[in-house]
């Protein structure tokens, strides 16, 4: 499968481009505005991103690396220089009572910038010089820059609370490296071992993908299954019991097209078993469930008898929630399903929050396990495995934008 993009100023020229580069067949798969700002918006117009893909009928290339040298090593960069932040700001606090000139001030000022990355220092900076800010129960000021990260990327004052008093807070000689090692550790404990989606014992093995409303479960589904089949070699079917939304179908179809594997549309318990029992030789049957409120019982009960109807093959269940809701209510909504079934975590949207504290809160309060996150609508990229180490210097300040999870 080949899949490109194209930007034009309206969605009929991206989507000639595509015609042109990639031939009549090429399926669209996605369509991104971008809107200019500002006053910006005066001088240039409106852009169209346009995804398209088409079936090349040849061999595949070798399946990606979640994460490249480059882009670890970025994030290893990153988290090494909050150490060298946050000695400069204890030495900034000692600078009252100094007797360093202005050139040595300088020149420390200078090394500072040179080796701390933009969003780090922003953000310890930032959190630092609030006037209302959460207030550390420790009396070292290293620790307490800490908490107020953890609290800034909305990690719960209780888990933050929690992660401090297990240290030692009374000693203000503590290294910096041994204090900031000291929580990245207890944050990756924390976390857990991260599981993602396996082929199962026996075929087929029965995926379902659940949660409310617009939190990206079909292209979510879409990406894993576009992984296992392409990447894995996996002999797959995709089922959408989603009968409340006709593009939904649609886009599935799309995606399933593109992938060759069948897709059926499901209504009744009766047509999933009917349906799994037909396509019995797969691998994996991916089903796209029908996003609804978590506070809706009638469809929750509906949702249920779909997953008991086939308890007697290998199920799994992943429950998709995004990053960028409030975190109460997604504690509402992961309370809720964990009624239904047991299940595993994906978050989605992470490009859209630049705190991903809800990662770790939900993981704490559900005790679930977590597997994949989302950071984007790329099909297949923009997916991979939940690594808590990533995750831990995310919260301690040290990567970017949230992509590359």
């Amino acid at each position: 499968m080949i899949i490109k993009k194209y930007k034009a100023a309206t969605e009929k020229d991206a989507i000639l481009m595509a015609k042109e580069d990639l031939g009549p067949e090429a399926v669209v798969m996605n369509v991104k505005t971008t809107k200019r700002k500002g006053i910006m918006k005066l001088f240039k117009k409106n852009t169209v991103e346009l995804t398209a893909a088409i079936d090349d009928n040849v061999t595949e290339k070798p399946a990606k690396e979640n994460y490249s040298d480059d882009a670890q090593n970025a994030i290893e960069e990153k988290i090494n220089s909050i150490a060298k932040l946050l000695e400069q700001q204890m030495l900034a606090g000692n600078d009252k009572n100094s007797e360093q000139s202005d050139e040595e001030k300088a020149e420390r000022g200078s090394r500072f910038d040179a080796i701390v990355s933009d969003n780090a220092k922003e953000s310890y900076v930032r959190v630092s010089e609030e006037k209302n800010e959460e207030k550390s129960p420790s009396k070292n000021r290293v620790i307490d820059l800490i908490y107020n990260q953890l609290i800034e990327n909305e990690v719960n004052k209780k888990t933050a609370d929690e992660i401090i008093s297990e240290m030692d807070t009374e000693n203000k000689n503590l290294p910096l490296d041994n204090i900031l090692a000291n929580v990245y550790q207890k944050i990756v404990l924390k976390l857990g071992e991260v599981k993602p989606l396996t082929t199962g014992e026996n075929k087929p093995k029965i995926v379902f993908f659940v949660g409310n409303t617009g939190v990206g479960k079909t292209t979510t589904m879409a990406k894993l299954a576009s992984k296992f089949k392409l990447e894995e070699k996996q002999n797959i079917a995709m089922l959408s019991i989603d009968t409340y939304r006709i593009a939904a179908i649609e886009q599935i179809k799309t995606y399933a097209n593109i992938l060759n594997t069948p897709m059926e549309v499901v209504y009744t318990p009766e047509d999933i078993k009917k349906y799994v029992e037909k396509y019995s030789d797969c691998d994996l049957i991916f089903v796209d469930t029908a996003g609804h409120s978590h506070k809706n019982e009638e469809q929750k009960k509906n949702l249920k008898e779909m997953v008991d109807a086939v308890s007697d093959y290998e199920t799994e269940v992943f429950l998709v929630v995004s990053a960028v809701v409030k975190y109460k209510d997604l504690l509402d909504i992961a309370k809720t399903y964990d009624k239904l079934f047991d299940y595993k975590l994906i978050f989605t949207k992470l490009d859209e929050t630049r705190a991903s504290g809800s990662i770790l809160n939900l993981k704490l309060d559900m005790g679930k396990t977590l597997s994949y996150a989302t950071w984007g609508q790329n099909v297949p990229e923009d997916i991979g495995v939940i690594d808590p180490q990533i995750v831990a210097k995310s919260l301690l300040g040290g990567a970017g934008d949230g992509s590359g999870f």
